[in-house]
């Protein structure tokens, strides 16, 4: 015989109930109402039998909710589980290639670079291991054009390193860009608003021309205090070894340094010089109501050393050497740069000189006359009147 299950509210279970009144059917018979104590829910039962059967389907349905509540967390849980699983597999694999470049001698600036690139597609849903994946996270980027072609050489090869092919995407010529060259007030007012240490690496750059990653690895020794030269052994990007005459200025600045590493601007990354100088640039720049302020870089100092060596010689064989490049046509934008900014307004006329020796052409120089050509052991010199 099978058991009767006790009266209970079907929506909430409690068998607390008040009797409440009668059900006239339409045939004449009635029912009892009951009310529920609890949650206040009216209900009456035609028969008993029904009733049970409400309870049963009642019971079954919930355990079966419970049932795939159950299901759904353990899903859940096993695909956080895949997915740190996998963020442990592409953050050491990204380790791993990074030794691997490492290991085949590219620069630290190229490896930070890289791992930059990738970490940057890994957060932003890319699955390394997918490179259909990659194209789509790539396709949906505001970048710039080369920064999307930085970002592709990098996972290129990485695409190489784990043994996967992918087609790359289309990529179009890098072009290149007329830099921003304040005048030497700005520059000196940046330095002089900044701290000590900021305001020494800023007066190096600006003699110097050296990039930023260069100044920063400079060394002590690489330093000759009493005949003012600085050595650079350990150039960028594949640029050539250099040395300069510096300025009196700059070796009294780097003698108040402290002498805590054995690099003269400490052993710490560039990025913490870099945030002091963005900080001081923008005070500055509200400071001195002076927007054009923000428009300049680490690497601006040396756009205008290599415009202002261009004005003062006209050899751009000196410059490209100051620089470092190994090509003459990474140096010789700077030609049209100082063509532009010290392009005389309208005066055509200049001042003719000619000179027979050594000693007069020396005079003519030192008096501001520019060297035009060479004829009949005469050497012919003007300067704008």
């Amino acid at each position: 015989m099978q058991a009767v299950a006790p009266l209970a509210c079907p929506s909430c279970g409690s068998e607390r109930l008040y009797k409440d009144g009668l059900r006239y059917l339409g045939n004449g018979e009635t029912v009892q109402r009951w009310l529920c104590r609890v949650c206040g829910y009216r209900f009456s039962l035609e028969n008993r039998k029904s009733y049970n059967n409400c309870q049963t389907n009642s019971q079954t349905d919930a355990h079966q909710k419970v049932k795939l509540l159950v299901e759904a967390e353990k899903a859940l849980e096993k695909r956080a589980a895949g997915a740190a699983e996998q963020a442990a597999d592409v953050k050491g694999k990204i380790i791993e290639y990074c030794f691997h470049m490492k290991k085949q001698g590219y620069s630290d600036v190229t490896i930070r670079l890289h791992r930059t690139a990738l970490k940057v597609l890994a957060e932003r849903g890319a699955n390394l291991f997918n490179p259909e994946s990659i194209k789509e996270v790539i396709a949906k980027q505001n970048w710039s054009e080369n920064r999307r072609r930085n970002v592709i050489n990098a996972y290129d090869s990485f695409v190489k390193y784990i043994g996967l092919t992918w087609e790359k995407p289309f990529c179009k010529a890098r072009t290149q860009k007329i830099p921003f060259v304040p005048s030497e007030a700005e520059l000196d007012a940046l330095i002089a608003g900044s701290n000590r240490k900021l305001a020494c690496f800023l007066q190096m750059l600006k003699e110097t021309a050296m990039r930023c990653g260069e100044a920063k690895r400079l060394k002590w020794t690489d330093i000759d205090f009493e005949r003012g030269i600085i050595r650079l052994n350990e150039p960028e990007k594949g640029s050539l070894p250099r040395m300069w005459k510096v300025s009196s200025k700059l070796i009294g600045m780097l003698n108040t340094l402290p002498r805590k590493s054995l690099r003269v601007f400490g052993d710490g990354p560039i990025n913490s010089l870099k945030t002091m100088f963005f900080k001081t640039r923008r005070n500055l720049a509200f400071k001195l109501q002076n927007p054009r302020l923000l428009s300049i870089s680490f690497h601006t100092f040396r756009h205008w050393k290599a415009t202002m060596l261009y004005h003062q010689t006209k050899d751009i064989y000196y410059v490209k050497q100051f620089l470092g490049h190994k090509e003459l046509r990474n140096t010789e934008i700077y030609i049209n740069i100082e063509r532009t900014l010290f392009e005389p307004s309208g005066n055509d006329e200049f001042i003719v000189k000619v000179a027979e020796t050594p000693e007069e052409v020396k005079a003519l120089l030192e008096v501001g006359f520019d060297y035009v050509c060479q004829k009949d052991g005469l050497i012919f010199l003007r300067k704008r009147k």
